[in-house]
């Protein structure tokens, strides 16, 4: 077994779960990954053969029909996964965010009515935060639900970057509500927002009374999976679509969630820094220049020590946000540094790999072109690297306040 990107620890369950995946990257993914990229295409094959294996309830409780496992076992499964193709760990980041925000927030009635059918797939969630004006501004949230008389809501906005726009059945969406406007003070903007469960037909156009899909944003990489917008006007939803059942929760929740989301993408980041590391390492073995193999010279070789080196920090430090997430503990400062360190690091690894490349680097017929459009992504998914060094900042400079 090559010894990058070794956990210890494991129980046996989550080792023989790894294992299977790992296979399944190996004959499933990577063949074809190249072909479906490149065509932009669905790849609906690789998602059955991930719902037969349990993948999309992985998280879930076993009383809802999932398996039941932690975050790590989860987080190291999207790192497998990216490792063979990027998108594909895409369409079950977004899944896993609702489940989770479901499992820690969602009514009794929330979790009974959505958790069983997210465990076997057929139900398939979105997370739907940003906004076109919105960017990193979460306070700037405009999408407005307005309350009726019988207790229900009216929701009209425009929603953006939704990962599974169109093939999700379940998005969770936040929205300004009242509550808290009458305060005032910063506090009050973030106890004015509401998390709803939006139910929706898979597809493009009017898939809903009042939501739409309008179609694909075309994209540098993160291709065969789709990212779209979500109109909403005049979509009329009742009161106990609220997530957890009370508004004006919603700016908690789906922090939450993008919290777990971060170490998603630094799962994410890690599979891609591996993956290249894999290409580069190879390709140095088999690339011969002035009579021996270019991993031979020197300046490669202190390449490739480097970008190993990289691999394992960054492996190193999703590992250990995911085991503290896990123990219940707000890690929203291990989640930044994991989540800045892994994209930043998959970043210049990946990058290192195109130019031990050299020329067919730039070629579409190698992987590493591939790579080296979807890394670019883990750079502003789930928060920049800017974000996060703010959250990490704000948070050093309370711990270590002078006295």
């Amino acid at each position: 077994m090559p010894r990058l990107c070794q956990t210890e620890g494991l129980t046996e369950d989550q080792s023989e779960i790894l294992k299977a995946v790992r296979q399944f990257v190996d004959e499933q993914i990577i063949p074809v990954a190249q072909e479906l990229e490149h065509a932009d295409e669905y790849p609906q094959e690789i998602i059955d053969g991930l719902k037969e294996l349990g993948v999309f309830g992985l998280t879930i409780p076993e009383e809802f029909g999932g398996l039941g496992e932690s975050l790590l076992t989860y987080a190291l499964v999207v790192e497998e996964i990216a490792r063979g193709w990027m998108s594909v760990s895409g369409v079950i980041n977004t899944h896993f965010i609702v489940a989770y925000m479901l499992i820690q927030h969602g009514t009794d009635e929330q979790k009974q009515k959505y958790l069983p059918r997210m465990a076997t797939g057929e139900v398939r969630g979105a997370f739907s935060m940003s906004e076109p004006g919105l960017g990193s501004d979460v306070s700037a949230v405009s999408t407005k639900a307005t309350r009726a008389d019988d207790g229900s809501y009216s929701i009209t906005g425009q929603k953006m970057w939704l990962t599974n726009g169109a093939t999700s059945t379940l998005v969770a969406v936040l929205t300004k509500t009242g509550q808290g406007n009458e305060r005032s003070g910063a506090e009050s903007v973030y106890k004015s927002m509401t998390t709803f469960l939006v139910e929706k037909e898979a597809g493009f156009g009017e898939t809903a009374q009042g939501v739409t899909v309008p179609g694909k944003i075309d994209k540098m990489g993160y291709k065969g999976v789709e990212t779209t917008e979500l109109i909403l006007e005049g979509h009329r939803i009742a009161a106990d679509q609220v997530l957890g059942g009370e508004p004006g929760k919603g700016f908690f929740q789906m922090m939450d969630g993008v919290e777990v989301g971060r170490v998603n993408v630094a799962a994410r980041a890690c599979g891609l820094a591996w993956r290249g590391f894999e290409l580069g390492i190879a390709y140095a073995q088999q690339r011969k220049t002035f009579g021996k193999a270019i991993a031979e010279h020197q300046a490669v070789l202190f390449r490739l020590a480097e970008m190993a080196t990289k691999v394992e920090v960054a492996h190193t430090m999703m590992v250990k946000a995911a085991r503290l997430k896990d123990t219940g503990k707000r890690m929203d400062v291990e989640a930044g540094m994991a989540k800045m360190v892994a994209s930043e690091y998959a970043n210049e690894v990946v990058e290192d790999s195109f130019r031990i490349h050299g020329g067919y680097g730039y070629s579409k017929e190698y992987e590493i072109e591939r790579l080296m459009r979807e890394v670019k992504f883990m750079l502003i998914g789930e928060g920049t690297s800017d974000i996060q060094k703010m959250i990490i900042g704000r948070s050093l400079l309370k711990d270590y306040q002078l006295r």
